[in-house]
């Protein structure tokens, strides 16, 4: 007998969860955006106004709890070279794991060159 999920126990979860990521990132962005200048780290564009929202707080380390108070693990990134940056990572990761996959080729086809060149 399987013992169905508790789907409004789950929703509270997510929703708690979700509700605690907000509040971390309201602090760090609010104390990001008042130690840096509104422009974003790779294409130097400028932010203001409503266009603020555009500008994320990229963690360097890739870790969202390591905040601290000198800022020295953010950057001020524009949502495209943050998706980019985002990418460039898991497009790293992806490579390593088919490198690690690969299969070495054992196969030499001028192996018995030399010795068919002594023939003639």
């Amino acid at each position: 007998m399987s013992k169905l999920p508790d789907h409004a126990r789950l929703d509270r979860i997510v929703t708690e969860a979700r509700r605690l990521s907000e509040l971390r990132e309201a602090g760090y962005r609010e104390r990001a955006l008042k130690l840096y200048p509104w422009i974003c780290g790779r294409c130097a564009r400028e932010f203001s106004g409503v266009r603020l929202r555009e500008l994320t707080v990229h963690h360097k380390d890739h870790n969202h709890d390591n905040n601290p108070a000198d800022g020295s693990n953010w950057e001020l990134l524009c949502l495209y070279c943050h998706d980019n940056e985002h990418s460039r990572v898991l497009d790293e990761e992806q490579r390593r794991r088919g490198a690690e996959n690969q299969t070495v080729a054992t196969h030499n086809p001028f192996a018995s060159l030399h010795a068919m060149l002594k023939k003639e």
